[in-house]
């Protein structure tokens, strides 16, 4: 029986640059790095000489998320395809916040880039009340989200 999830894996191409990201801009804690090689690694993900590094990073304080995993296949160039909201895929991670103008124009002013402005929502009919939400892209293109609950 499936009791939660783990964490959030997210395939990308500098390992560095993304932890830094997702650490100094987003504000997840970063929890350490491993390396994967060798044939249990070729065997997981179905690819002979397969290497990998890996990174994981966590909420800590008020940033309340499940682990994000950031993988960095280093024996081949991980294949960059512009992310998209429409193709069947896992669409985004969505981030909370208790402040989405002031997270917004935070991230902004650090050069990130958006979809759009904020968006109001009133779902309230719907039974999931009003909401305040943005999308914006990492440093490899993956969609990301903030939301509000309102």
């Amino acid at each position: 029986m499936i009791t939660s999830i783990l964490h959030v894996g997210v395939t990308v191409t500098d390992l560095d640059r993304s932890v830094a990201f997702y650490r100094d801009i987003l504000g997840l804690s970063f929890r350490g790095e491993l390396r994967m090689e060798g044939e249990t690694t070729e065997k997981l993900f179905g690819k002979p000489s397969c290497r990998a590094r890996v990174a994981y990073l966590n909420g800590g304080g008020r940033l309340n998320t499940p682990p994000v995993e950031l993988i960095q296949f280093v024996s081949d160039e991980a294949k960059k395809q512009k992310s998209d909201l429409f193709t069947t895929s896992i669409s985004e991670i969505c981030f909370l916040t208790d402040d989405l103008w002031g997270e917004y124009h935070r991230l902004q002013g650090l050069g990130v880039e958006f979809l759009s402005e904020p968006q109001d929502f009133d779902f309230t009919a719907d039974g999931f009340g009003k909401s305040r939400a943005v999308y914006f892209k990492d440093p490899d293109g993956i969609i990301l989200e903030l939301m509000q609950a309102m």
